[in-house]
């Protein structure tokens, strides 16, 4: 081996174990899984971390349908649904759903930007918040249960997609968006990121074409339809988003594949 080829060999392990350290990144700022004590956080990694969130969706969403499974074979559907949402929860932190409750208290609250702002600061939960994260729930208990009662094994699959496609929809307003804040907390979003949208994208969308191109492509138009309404919504009230934003994101594009395909299976 000359000279060249050990610094090419060095160079792409040090690429790799980088990226390595990213997608850890993803998984401790993202969940609450765990992940090696001696990682080295950094904001550089933060920022980048984001086209990996898909993944941390896929180890997620795969904990949810272990766990619908595994209740599915001595409990009712409804039960079993239920024990997978809570599992879910318990591995994501309610991250999203926290980011849900602060925007419904926010922009449920206040109609001027600085006290939108404010409000999500706020880590109290008020009556809009409150109601927000009820009602969302609820809807994903009812909707994957009637999917469970309809077809036990296709509501597994879709638990999954889901948690993936709703991660890389929320993430692509990074590079769609400017960031709403200007602390220095906020610095690894400042930056938009074309690069993270398009790499979660190519991770998170295609199983949602799992049970058939024509499902998956409705699904996608709907999401995007929902992606664009608000992207424009932010935009207006905020002058664009926030790490809230994304959580309310996420949550209302989980929701939507849920009963898009309850839908389609219910016609």
């Amino acid at each position: 081996m000359t000279m060249t080829d050990g610094t090419r060999v060095r160079g792409a392990y040090a690429r790799t174990r980088e990226e390595a350290c990213i997608v850890l990144t993803a998984f401790g700022y993202f969940s609450r899984l765990p992940v090696p004590s001696r990682l080295a956080f950094s904001q550089a990694r933060l920022a980048a971390s984001g086209r990996y969130l898909p993944l941390v969706g896929l180890v997620i969403g795969s904990a949810g349908a272990l766990i619908y499974g595994l209740a599915l074979q001595v409990l009712p559907a409804a039960l079993a649904v239920l024990l997978s949402m809570a599992a879910t929860l318990l591995a994501s932190g309610a991250l999203h759903e926290d980011g849900l409750a602060d925007c419904c208290d926010a922009f449920g609250g206040a109609h001027a930007r600085e006290d939108v702002l404010r409000i999500m600061k706020d880590s109290r939960i008020g009556a809009f918040g409150a109601i927000g994260v009820v009602v969302a729930l609820l809807v994903k208990w009812q909707a994957l249960t009637a999917l469970a009662q309809r077809h036990p094994l296709a509501a597994a699959g879709w638990m999954i997609a889901a948690h993936m496609a709703s991660r890389a929809g929320a993430i692509v307003y990074v590079a769609t968006l400017d960031y709403a804040r200007a602390d220095g907390k906020s610095r690894a979003f400042a930056q938009r990121s074309p690069r993270a949208a398009a790499v979660a994208l190519l991770i998170g969308l295609p199983g949602l074409f799992g049970a058939g191109t024509r499902l998956g492509a409705l699904c996608l138009m709907v999401g995007l339809l929902l992606h664009v309404a608000l992207g424009r919504w932010f935009k207006r009230r905020l002058g664009g988003y926030t790490g809230d934003c994304l959580g309310l994101a996420q949550q209302v594009f989980e929701i939507a594949i849920y009963l898009v395909v309850l839908g389609w299976i219910s016609s």
